[in-house]
């Protein structure tokens, strides 16, 4: 009995013990549980704070921020506070000016009273006529200068305008002449039969048509070469002929060159119609269209001296018509304005075409026209004078002669030092582009009676070294040696052409 009591009482004691051993542990782990949430707890904590923290930081930054735009908004009133005491002073200082002016003024007013009432009603009267007078005149010349500044400048953007517009609308192709012309053959044998057994066909060709052959073996194209357009023309007509025929000897070579010269005037009238045409003037004589169409053989400076004609028409057309002038009579005198480059004879080419023409009946205008181009007479009409701007136009547009510059001035020195080289010359100046020399002689080495004679023999002496296209017209007057001298200048001309 006893054993079973301590059986009990021992099983009941380790109950109890597990019981407890159950209940610490279970104790341990909600102290753990505890102490875990606690320092989740206090870590949530810190971060609130930290948070919390940097939120205060960057109120206080904000803080420091508008505390140093409250001082800078503080500094600029400071400034603007002083700013306006100094204009304050200045305005004051301007007051007290203005009212010594006023005071100034109401004295000078007085004083003009005064001496007002001691003058009579008509000097008053006239005083003030003076004044209102004066003032008006005034104004008017202020009016008067704006209103002549206003036309000159709207004058020069129209004539800027208008060149422009007739540039634009009548510039042709430029065209320049060359020294040589090309015949292309049909076949290889072709060259064989120009040549010629031991080149006497060749050398037939050349001694009639003064033109140099070159005959490439490697091409097919035959060179024709010289300084004379006209003489290249009838070379090349006949060698066209020839190849067309295919029969070349010397008999066949005499027939086509005859042909080829009787077809010159023919080839010229065709010439002078169509520019007629194109530059839309009618009504001319034929002996003024067959000098028209020969200019087609002529150039100036590189520029083909027709083609340049029917330009100076059709902008000196465009212009007369925008400006209200007669536009048919500017196109038909600057169609004819170099008219006397075909024509032989003494003197300029202006005074030659405007010979021609009036031989054929041209009008009063168009003869004054042609002859005032170069400013050698004075322009009768608008028409002329849009002449002349149509043709410094045609000639001085980009590309209208090709001529290189180094080269005419190189010219134009040369016959300044063969002139200047003269006994008794002082000075040589080639003026009109290279058209009129000037020579200035000195007068106790040249009289007056050797004035002609030395013209002459400076004509001679430049159209023997220099080729001039055209006519040199050469003016030589003394040399000045005083002012009063100016109205007495004795001068001679003599002119030379060469072609």
């Amino acid at each position: 009995m006893v054993s079973a009591l301590e059986s009990g009482f021992i099983l009941a004691l380790l109950g109890t013990c597990l019981i407890s051993l159950i209940l610490v542990s279970v104790a341990r782990r909600e102290a753990k549980a505890v102490r875990d949430q606690a320092n989740e707890d206090a870590r949530e904590q810190r971060v609130h704070l930290k948070d919390r923290a940097h939120d205060l930081d960057v109120r206080l930054e904000a803080v420091h921020a508008a505390e140093r735009d409250l001082a800078a908004e503080r500094r600029g009133v400071r400034k603007q506070r002083q700013q306006l005491q100094a204009r304050e002073i200045a305005l004051v200082g301007k007051e007290e000016g203005i009212a010594a002016a006023r005071a100034a003024a109401e004295a000078q007013i007085e004083e003009r009273l005064l001496r007002a009432a001691s003058t009579t009603l008509e000097r008053a009267r006239q005083e003030l006529h003076e004044r209102l007078l004066a003032e008006a005149t005034r104004r008017a010349a202020d009016e008067v200068t704006q209103i002549e500044s206003r036309a000159r400048h709207e004058a020069e953007t129209r004539a800027q305008q208008l060149l422009v517009t007739a540039m634009q609308r009548a510039v042709p192709a430029t065209v320049t002449s060359a020294t040589t012309s090309a015949v292309v053959l049909p076949t290889d044998d072709m060259r064989g039969r120009i040549i010629g057994k031991e080149g006497r066909n060749i050398t037939m060709f050349q001694a009639l048509t003064g033109v140099d052959l070159i005959v490439d073996d490697a091409s097919r194209t035959v060179l024709l070469s010289s300084f004379d357009v006209e003489r290249r023309e009838v070379a090349t007509l006949a060698l066209e002929r020839l190849v067309a025929d295919g029969r070349i000897n010397p008999h066949r070579i005499e027939e086509a060159y005859e042909a080829a010269l009787e077809g010159s005037s023919g080839r010229a009238l065709a010439a002078g119609h169509q520019a007629a045409r194109d530059a839309d003037v009618v009504g001319l004589p034929e002996a003024v269209v067959l000098a028209l169409g020969r200019l087609r053989l002529r150039s100036s400076h590189g520029q083909n001296v027709l083609v340049h004609s029917v330009e100076v028409a059709r902008v000196a057309g465009i212009l007369a018509a925008e400006v209200g002038a007669d536009a048919p009579l500017a196109r038909r005198a600057g169609l004819l304005h170099d008219l006397g480059k075909g024509l032989e004879g003494e003197g300029t080419h202006a005074e030659a075409g405007a010979a021609l023409l009036v031989r054929h009946g041209e009008d009063r205008l168009v003869v004054n026209a042609v002859a005032a181009h170069h400013d050698e007479v004075l322009p009768e009409s608008v028409e002329a004078v849009l002449v002349q701007v149509a043709d410094a136009c045609s000639a001085a547009r980009p590309g209208a002669r090709p001529q290189e510059a180094a080269h005419f001035a190189q010219r134009m020195e040369q016959i300044e030092e063969i002139v200047e080289g003269l006994d008794g010359v002082s000075r040589a100046l080639v003026m009109a582009s290279g058209r009129e020399v000037r020579v200035v002689v000195d007068p106790e080495v040249v009289g007056d009676r050797s004035l002609d004679q030395l013209a002459q023999r400076v004509a001679r002496r430049i159209s023997e070294q220099v080729e001039i296209p055209g006519a040199l017209r050469v003016t030589v007057v003394r040399e000045l040696r005083s002012v009063a001298m100016v109205g007495d200048l004795p001068a001679s001309e003599g002119t030379t052409t060469s072609d």
